[in-house]
């Protein structure tokens, strides 16, 4: 079963004289892939190696340390907790003494490791894309409920009411559907939306 993290965590060490900084934290899409790395640039850092995994997605970046000292051991710690939807940031400011390529490696992905120790995790639950459109008068009734159940979702105005796409939880998508027909009587239905697998 994976697993993500519930928020964000730092873990931080010193190893001969270099300054390691692990922050670990839950993503979802690219967009917040980048939106994590922008806020956490640093530029008083030597390197700032990273690594996610999204689903079946990963990337890393070793940011100028030797090719596989740094990004691939990060993704090695996260594939090792059985995380996904997670990025590891490492920060290093060096110190002054080089560690070598073994060194390297374990200081990357020891210091990743660490803060993924600390962190909390949950199971990863499956959440699907839905679709229902409804009149304005009716929005404020699923605005409330959607809120109440802390959904994502973004609402589009049309000229004749609104629609909401929303990602759900298998287990709220029922409920939802026949509050949707109950709510409009019969004239709306929740759309499952399909995704493209790539």
């Amino acid at each position: 079963m994976p697993f993500t993290l519930v928020n964000e965590t730092t873990f931080e060490e010193d190893i001969k004289k270099s300054r390691f900084q692990a922050i670990s934290a839950p993503v979802e899409n690219e967009q917040q892939v980048k939106a994590f790395l922008e806020k956490h640039l640093d530029i008083t850092t030597t390197h700032q190696c990273w690594a996610w995994k999204i689903g079946h997605n990963v990337r890393f970046n070793d940011d100028g340390e030797p090719s596989g000292t740094a990004g691939r051991p990060i993704l090695a710690t996260i594939e090792g907790n059985e995380l996904t939807n997670t990025i590891v940031l490492v920060n290093r400011w060096y110190g002054g003494i080089k560690l070598g390529t073994g060194g390297l490696v374990r200081a990357y992905g020891g210091c990743a490791g660490q803060c993924l120790l600390l962190a909390e995790k949950i199971e990863l639950i499956e959440k699907k894309e839905i679709q229902f459109a409804c009149q304005f008068n009716e929005w404020a009734i699923f605005q409330y409920e959607l809120n109440q159940q802390q959904v994502e979702y973004n609402e589009e105005y049309m000229a004749d009411g609104v629609k909401i796409n929303a990602k759900l939880q298998i287990h709220q998508i029922q409920p939802l559907a026949l509050r949707i027909q109950d709510v409009t009587r019969g004239r709306e239905q929740l759309k499952i939306m399909e995704e493209e697998n790539d």
